[in-house]
């Protein structure tokens, strides 16, 4: 097994140990600083390292002529799930409401995006088409990663500003990372919804 796919799997045994801390509730008692717990912090450091290792292993795979048919399959599936295994976890630890409203409906709308795109990947390679990813797909993909980071770290330093500095960064990130998702999910079957007639003509 070459290394991206070392790289890849990595990522997948950190959608784990996200989950495994989401657990540990006597790790949110313990203040780090500011008002982020140990287990914010811990959950960060996992999240940002296997972060790191997505960004490697495709550039490794592409310059050393390591692409595999495993890689290609998986690294955007570790993506996905470390993404949403990490916001799963934030709003299991409430941080997906501001002003008193529940948010989390927003990570239903990003989990059903990912879902329906990766089901029309699977639907476009049984065509023998290779969807590629799009501009809105990265730029999603980056708001996603800003909006988990910015959660764990409880909007620090926004969050310095007092008042409802907190609740409305929460607001903006979650928007901007919902609107994003939706919106490039939108673009991928716009773009390549055809692939879907020509399965159902087949």
């Amino acid at each position: 097994m070459n290394l991206p796919n070392k790289l890849t799997i990595g990522r997948m045994c950190a959608v784990v140990v996200v989950v495994i801390l989401s657990c540990i509730t006597k790790l949110s008692e313990i203040i780090v600083f500011q008002d982020v717990t140990l287990q914010e912090l811990l959950l960060l450091i996992i999240f940002v390292l296997a972060s790191i290792t997505d960004c490697l292993d495709g550039k490794i795979a592409r310059k050393y002529n390591l692409v595999t048919n495993f890689g290609k399959f998986m690294d955007p599936l570790a993506d996905k799930l470390l993404v949403l295994s990490t916001m799963i976890a934030l709003m299991s630890m409430g941080k997906f409401s501001a002003f008193g409203f529940d948010l989390s409906f927003c990570i239903t709308i990003i989990l059903s995006r990912e879902l329906a795109v990766e089901g029309l990947r699977i639907v476009a390679a049984d065509n023998k088409v290779v969807i590629a990813a799009s501009k809105l797909g990265k730029y999603k993909t980056v708001s996603q990663m800003m909006c988990v980071i910015i959660l764990l770290l409880n909007c620090f330093p926004f969050s310095l500003l007092g008042g409802y500095s907190k609740d409305i960064v929460t607001i903006i990130f979650i928007s901007i990372c919902t609107v994003l998702t939706l919106v490039s999910g939108i673009d991928y079957f716009v773009k390549n919804g055809h692939v879907l007639k020509e399965k159902n003509n087949n």
